[in-house]
């Protein structure tokens, strides 16, 4: 087992995306600052969309264009085409995130292409953000299962991930964008994937805890080797366009249970659970996480 892991907090992007209370800039940035201060050193900070697709995320460029930059915090932007990564670069981020979804109806719900369509364009941003000095990052988005076409073959999702892989990610994440998983089926898929990835390529994953297996998740994904998680604060977020996704695993539950195990992450826990308990006054039916409720122990 590790003795060190990483959490990628991505409550300002995946967590606040499918809110039906906007926050202004201030208060994202707020957040993110508060973030940076518990000791997140990874951090989704936005996304580049179209505003008319996902309006909490409109004020991208302003909230990029106010983070904290005294700390060594790499702030990511997802980007869905070159447009998008054209934004991100203008906006100073320090990394970009792609998506592929590895079934044609989530495809075309989320982004507007088929799946195949999606893998040319992440060669095509890969190769781009390279040039301009911005680390691309991938995540193989349902690829535990989808809400339109059901389960998905293990089969399809090494497919998927061994042709991005020819233009290597500097991380790629597997993502059970609906919350579907059990540990089982994490073994299984990070099995098959695991063999094909380059020792220069980091492996994390993305687990929703839609039907409560979140955490259970995260524990087999380290189990198989994994040292790189993203969660979200107080477990906020879902995606606009999967039915009744809900949000990610907690960041603060999350460290909690590796600190507990002798893994550090290097968060303050204390700094974590006062964000959260501080984020109850602007989304107070979304902060679900546990340990700012309960607090540390002993």
């Amino acid at each position: 087992m590790t003795d060190t892991a990483e959490i990628i907090d991505v409550s300002p992007r995946d967590g606040l995306q499918n809110e039906a209370t906007l926050l202004d800039t201030g208060t994202k940035v707020e957040l993110i600052t508060r973030l940076a201060d518990a000791g997140v050193r990874r951090l989704e900070a936005t996304s580049f969309v179209h505003p008319k697709a996902v309006p909490a995320m409109a004020d991208a460029e302003d909230v990029m264009a106010s983070v904290p930059r005294d700390r060594t915090v790499s702030y990511i932007g997802l980007v869905l085409n070159r447009r998008g990564l054209e934004r991100a670069i203008t906006a100073g981020c320090d990394e970009v995130n792609y998506a592929v979804v590895v079934t044609d109806t989530f495809s075309q719900r989320n982004q507007g292409t088929s799946s195949d369509e999606g893998i040319a364009v992440w060669k095509d941003i890969a190769r781009e953000a390279r040039i301009a000095g911005i680390r691309p990052s991938l995540v193989v988005s349902a690829a535990f299962g989808c809400p339109f076409e059901g389960e998905v073959p293990v089969r399809r999702v090494l497919e998927v991930v061994e042709a991005c892989l020819d233009e290597p990610p500097e991380r790629l994440s597997l993502a059970d964008t609906i919350g579907v998983a059990a540990p089982t089926d994490v073994a299984e898929r990070l099995g098959a994937v695991i063999p094909s990835i380059p020792d220069a390529v980091q492996l994390g994953t993305h687990f929703h805890n839609t039907r409560g297996t979140g955490l259970a998740n995260a524990l087999a994904a380290l189990e198989m080797g994994v040292t790189s998680f993203d969660a979200s604060l107080g477990g906020v977020g879902g995606c606009p366009f999967a039915p009744k996704a809900t949000g990610n695993i907690v960041t603060e539950d999350l460290a909690y249970m590796l600190g507990r195990m002798g893994i550090e992450t290097g968060l303050d826990l204390d700094a974590l659970a006062a964000t959260a308990e501080w984020m109850t006054r602007h989304l107070p039916e979304s902060v679900v996480g546990l340990y700012h409720r309960a607090g540390p122990f002993p």
